[in-house]
């Protein structure tokens, strides 16, 4: 097992540098970079500014200037003094070549050092951790909630299939599947805060300006008040899928012939279920548990952030994406690329604990 997990952390180093590498160039050659829209606000040239967002004219470069140095800077720098450009450039760090940034990237990298943000002025480091709490809340306790919801509804759909439970149930899943978080969201502060009926939670933040003062009761009380409403609307858009996929790979354990033989056997129905079915059934389960809590600080909570005004991670990345913050948008990238090839192999090791038949330690 130990060999097994030394092999799997030296394949992150490769894994991280391809996906890293790759996100650098392709980001690297989209128009609209930092330089340009810095231009822009200088010379409040909103058709320039939306030229160089649609792609045009961005092989222009200002005089002075190189096109690799200035990343596409646009027929807008042509009114500017070409030592103003430079030194714009020298600002945002686009003073040198495309590969040497790339490599000093990789060097910061390694030893997480992630730079500094272009518009917010602090550093990324700083940032993220200052963002994390919102978005460690919203993505334990959602998905949380939604492994403690679905997995046992989607057991006990399996063991009464076609009973009235899983008939009601089944029709209530697909309600939560066909409405979108966010208008659940919108649906909830409607109702429940202060929207048009009654006014029981609160709309924005994590906590209450007074939260400092409260006592330790008071202040996990009001913690969870802030976050009962997102909580939910993100939990209702994601145990759907994972309770009919609980169902359905039960379902499928259950029409086997090793279960046919353990209760020719004699043995209980819990203990069929529960000492045979069920580690055979979980690994699948288990196998999406990283790629789903990933995706809880990411796409899956920013609109969430919006509607709630909440200040986390993905709406720092939507923010960092469309103002074309490259130490943000990398460091972001960076992090949690490593995170979720952590969770990776943890869901791999977990594996032996659902089932102790599987040895990793026999792999070559």
């Amino acid at each position: 097992m130990l060999a097994y997990i030394l092999r799997r952390l030296v394949l992150i180093i490769p894994t991280l540098w391809g996906i890293v590498t790759i996100n650098f160039f392709i980001v690297q050659a989209a128009p609209g970079g930092p330089v340009e829209q810095m231009i822009a606000r200088l010379q409040g040239d909103a058709v320039g500014a939306t030229e160089r967002f649609t792609g045009r004219d961005t092989g222009e470069v200002a005089e002075g200037g190189s096109q690799e140095n200035t990343v596409g800077v646009s027929r807008g720098a042509r009114g500017l003094d070409p030592e103003l450009v430079a030194k714009i450039e020298k600002l945002y760090g686009f003073d040198e070549p495309l590969l040497v940034r790339y490599l000093k990237m990789l060097r910061n990298y390694v030893v997480f050092r992630l730079g500094e943000s272009l518009f917010y002025g602090r550093s990324v480091v700083d940032l993220i951790l200052s963002k994390l709490p919102v978005s460690v809340s919203l993505g334990v306790w959602s998905t949380l909630l939604i492994y403690l919801i679905s997995i046992p509804m989607g057991i006990r759909k399996a063991v009464h299939h076609g009973s009235r439970f899983d008939v009601w149930t089944s029709s209530a899943i697909v309600v939560g599947y066909a409405i979108p978080g966010f208008l659940f969201a919108i649906l909830l502060i409607v109702v429940f805060a202060g929207g048009v009926y009654l006014d029981w939670f609160p709309l924005r933040g994590l906590t209450s300006d007074n939260f400092a003062a409260l006592t330790w009761g008071a202040k996990i009380l009001d913690y969870f008040w802030h976050l009962a409403l997102p909580v939910t609307a993100m939990v209702i858009g994601g145990f759907a899928t994972l309770t009919m996929l609980t169902k359905n790979t039960f379902l499928d354990e259950i029409g086997k012939q090793y279960v046919v033989t353990a209760r020719a056997k004699g043995l209980s129905e819990a203990r069929v279920l529960y000492g045979h079915v069920f580690r055979n059934a979980m690994l699948i389960i288990i196998a999406g548990f990283p790629a789903a809590f990933v995706s809880m600080f990411f796409t899956g909570s920013l609109l969430i952030e919006t509607i709630f005004t909440l200040d986390g991670l993905g709406l720092l990345g939507f923010e960092a994406a469309i103002n074309r913050d490259y130490p943000v948008m990398f460091g972001t990238l960076y992090i949690f690329t490593l995170l979720g090839l952590l969770l990776k192999l943890v869901s791999d090791l977990t594996y032996t604990v659902v089932d102790p038949r599987i040895d990793f330690e026999a792999r070559g």
